[in-house]
């Protein structure tokens, strides 16, 4: 089943799909989750979103972040040649649509700034959708956390593991605020920031190392 979150504002639609990620794992502690950034997209892994399952574990939530991008920009915020044969991360979610429809994991789509004919098409299928777009009006809470972002692209380490603290103590989960820091090397265009973010997470999976004290780790390397 999918979960989709987009719209114009794309702080406020990156913070309500974490905060709502961060819910469904305390209403649920046995739910496994997984974030999948955009460059670890493929059919195998999509299927595997779809199908996963097991004895221990019923279910996932599985959060796919920002896919929805044209081949040609993904590939230039890559730094990479143009593939033809490539297949674009957006053009593999249309492909495995009706796998993650079908699937019993929940399946949390991010997609900010999703152009209107795709949103509409997943819309059509999704068990709920989330739309958030700009207004003149009043901002959240917390809401986004604009120092921890702005500490990266200063590439103060100092002040980053300060703001990691800061949003682990307020509560914020720490997947939540790796995929901040992974869209804000995007959003930099920095490619080896964002490939250093993907290979934290994935060895962080693979070791079983906190994800926290890998991020202020990567903090303190900067």
């Amino acid at each position: 089943m999918i979960y989709l979150f987009h719209g114009s504002d794309v702080e406020k639609t990156r913070a309500k799909a974490f905060e709502w990620v961060a819910t469904a794992r305390k209403k649920e502690p046995n739910l496994a989750y997984v974030r999948l950034a955009r460059e670890e997209l493929t059919s195998a892994t999509l299927e595997d979103a779809a199908l996963s399952g097991g004895l221990f574990v019923k279910r996932l939530l599985i959060l796919l972040d920002d896919p929805f991008v044209a081949h040609t920009r993904y590939a230039q915020e890559q730094d990479a040649e143009i593939d033809e044969n490539e297949v674009a991360p957006s053009e593999l979610i249309e492909d495995h649509l009706d796998e993650l429809v079908a699937s019993d994991n929940a399946i949390v789509i991010l997609a900010p700034k999703l152009a209107a004919t795709k949103a509409k098409k997943i819309s059509a299928r999704a068990k709920m959708e989330y739309k958030f777009d700009k207004k003149a009006a009043l901002e959240d809470k917390r809401g986004f956390n604009s120092a921890l972002v702005n500490a990266l692209g200063a590439r103060n380490r100092d002040k980053l593991w300060l703001e990691i603290n800061r949003a682990l103590r307020a509560g914020d989960a720490p997947e939540m605020l790796h995929g901040l820091l992974h869209w804000k090397a995007r959003d930099m265009r920095d490619r080896k920031l964002s490939l250093d973010l993907i290979n934290l997470l994935q060895s962080s999976r693979r070791s079983g190392l906190d994800l926290s004290l890998s991020l202020e780790r990567f903090a303190l390397s900067l």
